[in-house]
């Protein structure tokens, strides 16, 4: 499987998961709330990853271990936040308004890799963030500039706001991760931050009566956001931030609207109007752009 090693295929793989994992947050919203879809989303993923992680911890305990301080935070924002607040988010506000603001990430993300790393881009990789914001804005906006317009922010879009800006910090501080950390064992550690953050808040949605309704499509959703968008999706993301840096791992964010929209083509039958070529065109484009050296 050495195709499996090119960033920009893990990246493209990771937008597919994370596409589903936010129809599937706001389609089961009524069966399972959002700190429970959290925390399960994560404990399934914990459990994957530990039987990979444990045969590193004895020898990397102590690289692990002076860490801690980043490994914490981005455990905490990475697992504990970003989720969470998007699944908050898709309690009150439309998946449509999700992906528009969720494709600012990559927007965010070079802003703080430039206020805080001084990375700048290209000319030619400035454009190609443009041109695939314009295209994801296209196809989220169904070619009409009107939605745009008018397009008013409710609670939940500011939670998911935040969960931008969460997203944002996570991936550029990604470069701070302890080095010779096996990345299975990097990702249970993540995982474990996220969780004992998690709990807590689980506990008191609990508390408030909003508890699972447990069926065969509950637990298959769980399933699925704890497998693919988590756990496969985690590692796949972390290493292409590694291979390619933030600011080219970040714009693949645009393709979820992309693959938002084939998937309403395969599994609701839904037809692609010409803004959605459109828009997978520009989106293409600018990421094209983007890789373009010179």
């Amino acid at each position: 499987m050495k195709y499996l090693t090119n960033p920009y295929l893990l990246l493209t793989l990771t937008a597919l998961f994370w596409s589903g994992n936010m129809v599937l947050g706001r389609g089961i919203r009524a069966d399972v709330p959002p700190m429970a879809l959290a925390f399960w989303r994560w404990a399934i993923a914990f459990m994957l990853v530990l039987p990979l992680a444990l045969p590193h911890l004895k020898s990397q305990w102590q690289l692990l271990k002076q860490g801690w301080r980043p490994v914490f935070v981005l455990g905490l924002l990475g697992v504990g936040g970003y989720n969470t607040f998007a699944y908050l988010a898709l309690q009150t506000t439309t998946a449509t308004n999700a992906v528009l603001l969720n494709s600012f990430i990559p927007v965010a993300t070079i802003a703080i890799s430039w206020a805080f790393l001084g990375k700048r881009l290209t000319p030619l990789a400035a454009l190609g963030v443009v041109v695939s914001l314009i295209g994801a804005l296209t196809i989220v906006a169904r070619g009409d500039l009107d939605v745009l317009l008018h397009l008013a922010l409710n609670t939940g879009d500011l939670w998911m706001l935040a969960a931008v800006a969460i997203w944002a910090i996570y991936t550029v501080g990604l470069a701070w991760r302890p080095a010779g950390v096996h990345p299975m064992l990097m990702l249970a550690a993540f995982t474990a931050v996220g969780l004992a953050a998690l709990f807590p808040a689980y506990l008191w949605e609990m508390a408030q009566g909003r508890t699972i309704n447990v069926h065969a499509g509950s637990l298959l959703s769980l399933a699925y956001v704890g497998i693919f968008p988590s756990f496969v999706g985690y590692i796949f993301y972390n290493r292409g931030v590694a291979e390619v840096g933030a600011n080219k791992a970040s714009l693949f964010i645009h393709l979820m609207p992309v693959f938002g929209t084939l998937l309403s083509v395969v599994f609701l039958g839904e037809i692609p109007y010409a803004y959605h070529y459109a828009g997978i065109a520009l989106i293409f484009a600018g990421i094209w752009l983007t890789m373009k050296k010179g």
